[in-house]
């Protein structure tokens, strides 16, 4: 892992993603290693020449960059952690998600979403409960660790994701849930996806986004890879797939909406 500290004049940049006016992004790259990262793209705005997952650059002035840009801007909300995630395991030395969270504190005109699939944000409580209007969402893609251990490599056990969004929701924060991409054969059977759901109403969430896998491009060629190694014997599923992507959709949108329907979780799907 190549990490690099940088210096950033702007931190809070306007969104393109539908519902987000700003996103905040402390690092460029992510430690957490994901085989479907739909982020690689923004390899080529870095220099870098290593692959996506095997470098990050620490914006080490974020914070008070952050602060300073709050002073002028637009209301809007914000969202931490759009093209990486702000509580990687370097956050724990770098504390720029600290930061920036303490930066958005005093103001009421910026509703602040923090989306990460590590429980390092519980460290933060304290900052949360301090925030006006703040929600915290984890990504949790499967219940199934082992599956976790090899697609999402470096990111925070799935029962610790499940269980800091329970102490989260019992400290008084809004929280939300990320099944994104729902990952064919290991987490969009019938069975898998009510038991995603019946773990997320336990844990208080009060609302799931719904999201498929993207098998083009980059994204592809990258899960393959990973997918050849540890598991071949999905392929076909996954070609099937591939030739019929809407129907795939229409059959994943119909188990989320009974999965939702029997544990009375509110739900959206994006696709």
């Amino acid at each position: 892992m190549i990490v690099r500290e940088i210096t950033c004049k702007s931190i809070l940049t306007k969104s393109g993603i539908p519902g987000v006016d700003y996103a905040v992004n402390p690092y460029v790259g992510c430690q957490h290693g994901c085989a479907y990262c739909y982020a690689v793209f923004m390899k080529r705005f870095t220099g870098h020449r290593e692959e996506w997952g095997q470098f990050v650059d620490v914006r080490v002035n974020a914070s008070q960059v952050l602060a300073r840009q709050l002073k002028r801007a637009q209301p809007g909300n914000v969202t931490l952690g759009t093209v990486t995630d702000a509580y990687q395991p370097l956050e724990r030395k770098y504390r720029l998600a600290r930061g920036c969270l303490q930066a958005l504190a005093p103001y009421d005109r910026f509703p602040t979403t923090v989306l990460t699939k590590s429980a390092l944000v519980l460290r933060d409580l304290d900052v949360l409960q301090d925030m006006k209007d703040v929600e915290v969402a984890f990504t949790i893609t499967t219940l199934n660790d082992a599956v976790r251990r090899v697609l999402e490599p470096y990111a925070s056990p799935t029962p610790q994701r499940i269980e800091a969004l329970s102490r989260l929701h019992e400290a008084g924060i809004r929280t939300w849930a990320f099944f994104g991409p729902a990952l064919p054969v290991f987490s969009d059977s019938e069975q898998a996806v009510d038991a995603l759901f019946a773990a997320l109403a336990e844990a208080g969430v009060s609302r799931v986004l719904v999201d498929t896998i993207n098998l083009k491009g980059p994204l592809w060629k990258r899960l393959h890879s990973v997918l050849q190694e540890s598991y071949p014997e999905v392929f076909e599923p996954y070609r099937l797939i591939q030739r019929d992507p809407a129907g795939y959709a229409r059959t994943l949108a119909e188990r989320v909406a009974r999965a939702a329907e029997r544990h009375r979780v509110p739900y959206e799907v994006c696709f």
